[in-house]
């Protein structure tokens, strides 16, 4: 019910959100360039108001959710001196997801990266940025995951077990040599793929391993998150986050963790730093303030655009990660295939932290090295980043310049 009453408020909503846009769009074609002039002249043209209106317009406008992947928006970056275009090419699709590789034309051969996505109520696009600096040196791929209330429900359940096993199969595709790199979420599934293709001795097991801000064993250091996790039992989270996709949606009957569910959760931590993000918004748009608007649309076009979780997913990943610690007590399974991290021989890892990280705290993801026995020393790496929280791990000034040189030399040293 709480689904459709959404889609039902965002549809009526929808044409206001429409005119108010348009309403923006006009005024500002016939307001001047530039930032705003203050003084009477300015007050008698009607340029105040009409910049006001503008600014009330497009806030408005922006208010809203969207349930498409944003573009990536990589056109061409610039490797060994050499600046090449991107395109994007999907190499495998299946209903969930999609292996994506961001082909750099007439480059030349590079290691082979699969970037691991989060499932997690929004896109692959959050790691526009991740991605752009790993093509500087890399071939890159990435899991970009669909929206699952675009599934139709005649494709089936996806429950943690399949995420591992689109991880094998895309590692698969890729072929041996490859290097598997994951952030946050995904950490404990890509943990338990490259454990399961070792146990297998699959051809294609990764040469290193990157496990970046992922909780590996919640039980050391537990967060606000953590806590809200164990704090009640898995029926109230079946009973009061799944919720059934209406329609006209593609996926409709189909049980989700809705995406705009985690972004009220998200928003509800920090409703005044959202707020005041809107009110400088309406100010930047209102004084003519380009450089400040383009960065604030730029940050809530992504974070607005959200995805639905499969129930499967979210359920297991509540239970068996946050709740049991499956994967650290050696309880967790594959298809009924216990997962031995110790099976872990020829795959290189490094783990890195956030020193100010509140969603996955220090000690969690180092915890993967206790696992992963038989690495051999010298292939175990681990950062501690200072001055950075969960984000800038993966994202910023800290990620471009202290962190990638770490992943990137032993993506390469390992692919001698």
């Amino acid at each position: 019910m709480l689904y459709a009453s959404y889609q039902a408020q965002h549809t009526l909503l929808e044409p206001w959100r429409e005119l108010a846009q348009g309403t923006a769009d006009w005024l500002h074609r016939l307001l001047p360039d530039g930032p705003a002039e203050s003084g009477l002249d300015e007050w008698l043209a009607g340029g105040v108001l009409a910049r006001s209106a503008a600014a009330a317009s497009e806030v408005f406008a922006r208010l809203r959710t969207t349930h498409q992947r944003p573009p990536y928006r990589i056109e061409s970056v610039v490797s060994q001196g050499q600046t090449y275009a991107v395109s994007e090419e999907a190499v495998l699709r299946t209903p969930f997801g999609t292996l994506l590789r961001f082909r750099k034309e007439g480059a030349p051969e590079q290691p082979r990266v699969l970037l691991v996505a989060p499932m997690s109520g929004h896109f692959a696009t959050l790691l526009r940025d991740t991605v752009r600096t790993l093509l500087q040196d890399h071939d890159v791929y990435i899991t970009d995951w669909h929206n699952a209330r675009d599934v139709p429900v005649r494709h089936g359940a996806f429950g943690l077990d399949d995420y591992i096993g689109h991880l094998i199969r895309f590692l698969d595709q890729m072929g041996p040599g490859a290097h598997l790199m994951a952030i946050c979420q995904p950490c404990v599934p890509a943990l338990a793929a490259v454990a399961l293709m070792a146990q297998d001795a699959h051809p294609a097991q990764p040469r290193s391993l990157t496990l970046m801000a992922g909780p590996i064993d919640c039980r050391i250091n537990p967060t606000r998150v953590n806590e809200l996790a164990t704090e009640r039992p898995l029926s109230w989270f079946e009973e009061n986050m799944i919720h059934t996709v209406p329609w006209p949606q593609r996926g409709m009957g189909r049980k989700v963790y809705p995406g705009f569910v985690q972004l009220t959760a998200f928003m509800s931590m920090n409703q005044e730093r959202h707020a005041q993000a809107f009110r400088d918004l309406y100010h930047a748009i209102a004084e003519g303030d380009h450089d400040r608007v383009a960065h604030t649309k730029a940050f809530y076009e992504e974070y607005f655009a959200v995805a639905d979780l499969p129930a499967e997913f979210y359920l297991e990943t509540v239970g068996k990660v946050f709740q049991r610690y499956e994967l650290a007590t050696g309880a967790l399974t594959w298809n009924g295939t216990p997962v031995e991290p110790a099976a872990i021989r020829r795959t290189a890892l490094l783990t890195v932290e956030g020193e100010r990280d509140d969603i996955c705290s220090l000690g969690q993801t180092v915890a993967a090295h206790d696992l992963c026995t038989s690495v051999r020393p010298y292939w175990r790496q681990h950062h501690i980043q200072t001055g950075v929280g969960h984000y800038g791990v993966f994202n910023g000034r800290r990620w471009q310049n202290e962190i990638y040189p770490r992943v990137r030399d032993l993506v390469h040293q390992t692919s001698r």
